[in-house]
């Protein structure tokens, strides 16, 4: 009787692959950050000042950038707001530096789009509401022609942004949002990621079929499992349709607190985990600056950024011989003005050296009432708790 290998003994033998193989995707421009191809993950967020509060606007894109948001998006609802958009970028420059700018445009696209394309570096559009489609309320489907009729009103609404955009060099977000699906859309796919790719697709080729390319999609649900489901299958019709357009990820309307953040991490992270997505934004109902430590935080322990130390620390016992929680705070604040270091906090001998086996320094309990020093897998002194930190 022929002997099966163990499957065990058989992967024992391969390396397992640890580190992220993210999906390829081509590079797009957003002022001097660029989206996608070989660049890290761009970290990005949103000011909630009114746009036509020029000197609160720059201020807030200035907080924003100063702690590492790389590009910022400025709400723009009416023409007088897309040319304030102007102003603001002209003040930024002249009292701060260049900060790559994406304008959010929603109802009344091509007016304000247009203007606003001038003073951006990107434009984000929403494919549900760019031609508005008036409700009927006895309506039971959409023939092709009405489809049609409807998409040709798109492309010719459309087209004059794309031209601009294409000639000044500059990008596009074709932004979906599950809970703004057009009429018809609804209608043909339901209200469903089927339907939010689809809406995205229709905009892709026109921008195609004027020779523009430098797109990035996002296709956002307050529902982890839509929008996860949303962007995987945008991934599966692109690679069909020969597409690698980078793809913008976040759970928008996530809330605020603990939960908001683990909504948050729950989808943006299983796609990163999966090697999709390309930029992040964190949405919170909270201040923006409190969605940028969240965005590093994700990308830190998925190992795509390094931009702070990373803490490996047990979470204690019986066996820890000494107050875990309160060292490893204070490990932290001694510590955490450094970068790209491990630090492994462990309360006791058996989850020490070889827990932290990877870590670059190591404050371990080995017996009561003193405190190993690790350099890597090397003891390199022991002494007693009080004087450990000092060491």
């Amino acid at each position: 009787m022929q002997t099966l290998p163990s499957p065990i003994a058989a992967s024992a033998s391969a390396p397992i692959e640890t580190a992220i193989r993210r999906r390829k995707t081509r590079s797009v421009p957003v002022g001097s950050i660029s989206i996608g191809g070989n660049h890290p993950v761009v970290v990005q967020s949103m000011i909630n000042e009114d746009t036509l509060d020029i000197d609160g606007s720059v201020a807030a894109i200035r907080r924003l950038h100063e702690i590492g948001c790389e590009i910022v998006r400025v709400t723009v609802p009416s023409l007088a707001h897309a040319k304030a958009m102007e102003e603001i970028r002209a003040k930024l420059y002249a009292s701060y530096q260049p900060v790559p700018l994406v304008a959010d445009v929603h109802h009344n696209g091509m007016k304000i789009a247009l203007e606003v394309a001038q003073h951006v570096d990107n434009v984000r559009i929403n494919p549900g509401l760019y031609v508005f489609e008036k409700p009927s309320a006895d309506r039971t489907e959409y023939t092709k022609a009405e489809f049609e009729a409807i998409g040709s009103k798109i492309r010719e609404t459309l087209e004059p942004l794309v031209v601009s955009l294409r000639d000044q060099n500059k990008s596009m977000r074709i932004g979906v949002n599950h809970g703004s699906l057009a009429e018809r859309m609804l209608f043909t796919y339901g209200d469903t990621p089927e339907g939010m790719v689809e809406s995205a697709l229709e905009f892709i080729r026109i921008c195609e079929s004027l020779n523009f390319y430098h797109i990035e999609i996002s296709l956002k649900a307050s529902r982890v499992p839509v929008m996860i489901a949303a962007n995987r299958l945008m991934v599966r019709r692109m690679d069909e349709l020969g597409m690698d357009y980078p793809l913008h990820l976040g759970v928008t309307e996530a809330g605020d607190g603990e939960y908001g953040r683990i909504k948050s991490t729950a989808g943006i992270g299983t796609l990163l985990a999966d090697g999709i997505g390309d930029t992040i934004r964190v949405s919170l109902t909270e201040a923006p600056e409190k969605e940028i430590p969240v965005c590093y935080s994700i990308l830190q322990a998925l190992g795509l950024r390094k931009t702070m130390v990373e803490y490996v620390a047990c979470p204690s016992c019986g066996r820890t011989l000494f107050n875990l929680e309160e060292v490893l705070h204070q490990v932290r604040e001694a510590t955490k003005h450094l970068t790209g270091l491990d630090i492994a906090v462990m309360g006791c001998i058996v989850n020490g050296p070889g827990e932290m086996a990877d870590a670059d320094y190591g404050y371990v309990g080995k017996q009561p009432g003193f405190i190993s020093l690790y350099r890597g897998r090397e003891e390199s002194k022991k002494c007693p708790n009080r004087r450990a930190l000092r060491s």
